[in-house]
């Protein structure tokens, strides 16, 4: 009995680890999928490209990075992270999404993008 609990400690230990892994990337998916909503939602609402930013790393986390880009009226929010723990570590999963959004008001997400153009805070905030 010994013996065979030794021989399969090692592979439920490794699909518990796995399936931890798992439910870690789906969680940080989710919200790397809702930190570019909440992104692209504030960003259509007029909000600069640096508040993007504070939002997204609240909703994501530190470590979330996120980019903007303007084409038109439409507004593009990428958010992209790493899976945490030990595991994500071992792993080198990137996950992003993306968030579409159309100006309220295009003449002030034209202006929300020149100003933070000049300032060099529009993209990879």
């Amino acid at each position: 009995m010994t013996a065979e609990f030794a021989v399969a400690l090692p592979s439920v230990v490794l699909l518990l680890a796995l399936l931890l892994a798992g439910s870690a990337a789906g969680v940080t998916q989710l919200r790397v999928e809702e930190a570019a909503r909440g992104g692209a939602r504030a960003l259509a609402r007029g909000a600069e490209a640096g508040e993007v930013g504070d939002i997204v790393r609240r909703l994501a986390g530190e470590t979330a990075r996120s980019e903007v880009a303007l084409d038109g009226e439409w507004l593009r929010v990428t958010v992209s992270g790493r899976v945490p723990g030990a595991v994500g570590a071992l792993v080198p999963w990137a996950l992003s999404a993306t968030a579409w959004a159309r100006a309220e008001d295009p003449g002030a997400a034209q202006q929300s993008a020149a100003d933070g153009a000049s300032r060099g805070a529009w993209l990879g905030i």
